[in-house]
Parts: structure tokens; C-alpha cells; sequence
């Protein structure tokens, strides 16, 4: 039963690869609706991802089955609809312009460095360099759809983010800010499930959004402005205690 129970975990994990081949299908159709049937299962694999952990944990998957590495399943299935999908619909819905879309190869490879960080979870809990949350980048550019340089601006901003060793919140973990995080994601979400709900089915004046959509989607902001900050204040918080005991363990200077 605790062998079956444990597969059941890993059948579990690896719905989100069958959530990505949907988002292929979707993504290759570059129509509105479809666009939109997207973010609606990348939604979807990313609350499969934030619960098949716990899961996992509690079935003690490790020790049942310690021949089949969930983990890895995990990082491959992250890997399609945190970097390759959002990326291929940010190219297919061309919310960057066509001479510009080469630069999306700056994020996909940034993205392979970082999931194959041996360290990308620091053993204090947190992401090391931006946890490539493309899907979420993804999804602003295709609703607020800023200016074409801007909006690369941003891409490259957060590719290169993935190679500085910030630290970032990891929600699922424990620790007091992570618990704040959870509590303060429930409304980010109930906004992003509505966002989803009124997404046009076709383009409103050239837009993917209406002004409804638009003006929602800018207030759900304050939730990544939150996490950002927060995980850049820690950050700096570290680094700068960290120069402290250094210069207090160093030798004195003999004249």
C-alpha cells in the first residue's frame, strides 16, 4: 500500500507534464482564447508543483521507492512550464518584437544554469538567483504589454538575475516570511483566477486585455513587488552582516 500510495505521488507530479503538452497545443494555436487556456494550465502545474512536495513528504516517497528520483521528474516537468512554455508564448504572442525575439535565448539558458545549480535551494531555505518564475513574467507582459523595450528590458533583467546568488523566498518552505508569503498569496491568486476569467476571448483594440484586465493586473502587482523586495532585503541583509563578522574575525593591523 505505502509503494502504491507513493506512486500515486509521482502519478501525481508528472500530471504537469501532461498540463505542458496542453499549453504546446495551445500556445502553437496563437489565437486569444488559446492564449488564454495557457495561463490557465500553467496555473494549474504550478499548483500541482506547490502541493506534490508535501505530498511526497508525507508519503515518505524517499524511502518507498528509493530507485525513482521525484525530484528530478519534478525539475524536468518545472523546467517545460516555468521556462519553455512561458518563453514560446511570449515569442508566439509576440510581445517583444520579432528582431528582438533572439534575445529570449538569454532566459532559456540563464533558466538551465540555475536549475542545475547543485545549490539553487540554499540549505537556509531559500531560491539562489531568480527562481525563473517565467510564467509569471510571461503572463504581465501578455496582459500589461509595456513597451516592446521595456519589456525586454525586463527579460534580460531577470536572465541575468538567475546568475546573481540573491536569495529568494521559497514559499513552500518554512520560516515566518514564508508563512507571511502564503498568507499574502491568497488574494494574489483569487486575482490572478480572475484575471484568467476575463481575459478576452480575442484582442480589444490591439490588446490581449481590456481596460477591466489591465487595471486589475496592475494591482495584483504588489504582490512580486513584495516577494522581490522582501527577497532582495534579505539579500542585502546577509551580504552586509556577513562583511560585519568578517571584518570582526580579521586581525587587527599591528603598526
Amino acid at each position: 500500500m505505502r509503494k502504491i500510495l507513493a506512486w500515486c505521488v509521482h502519478a501525481y507530479t508528472a500530471l504537469g507534464l501532461v498540463a505542458a503538452g496542453g499549453m504546446v497545443i495551445a500556445i502553437v494555436d496563437g489565437q486569444p482564447a488559446s492564449f488564454r487556456f495557457a495561463f490557465i494550465l500553467m496555473l494549474v502545474a504550478t499548483l500541482i508543483d506547490a502541493t506534490d512536495g508535501t505530498l511526497a513528504r508525507a508519503v515518505n516517497v524517499k524511502k518507498v521507492l528509493p530507485h525513482f528520483d521525484g525530484r528530478r521528474l519534478d525539475d524536468l516537468i518545472d523546467f517545460h512550464t516555468f521556462t519553455t512554455l512561458p518563453l514560446l508564448l511570449i515569442w508566439r504572442a509576440e510581445l517583444i518584437p520579432p528582431a528582438w525575439q533572439v534575445c529570449l535565448l538569454a532566459p532559456l539558458v540563464a533558466s538551465a544554469y540555475g536549475f542545475c545549480q547543485s545549490h539553487a535551494k540554499t540549505d537556509d531555505g531559500y531560491f539562489l538567483g531568480f527562481p525563473s518564475y517565467w510564467n509569471i513574467v510571461a503572463f504581465y507582459l501578455y496582459i500589461l504589454q509595456p513597451l516592446p523595450w521595456l519589456a525586454l528590458a525586463l527579460i534580460l533583467f531577470f536572465a541575468i538575475m538567475t546568475f546573481v546568488p540573491a536569495r529568494y523566498l521559497y514559499p513552500t518552505h518554512r520560516g515566518r516570511l514564508n508563512r507571511l508569503s502564503n498568507v499574502l498569496a491568497v488574494p494574489w491568486a483569487i486575482a490572478l483566477t480572475l484575471l484568467l476569467v476575463w481575459l478576452p476571448q480575442q484582442r480589444v483594440d490591439g490588446r490581449y486585455a481590456d481596460q477591466a484586465t489591465f487595471e486589475l493586473a496592475l494591482a495584483s502587482l504588489a504582490y512580486p513587488a513584495y516577494y522581490l523586495l522582501v527577497s532582495w532585503g534579505i539579500s542585502l541583509h546577509i551580504l552586509v552582516r556577513a562583511r560585519r563578522m568578517r571584518r570582526a574575525e580579521a586581525p587587527s593591523s599591528v603598526g
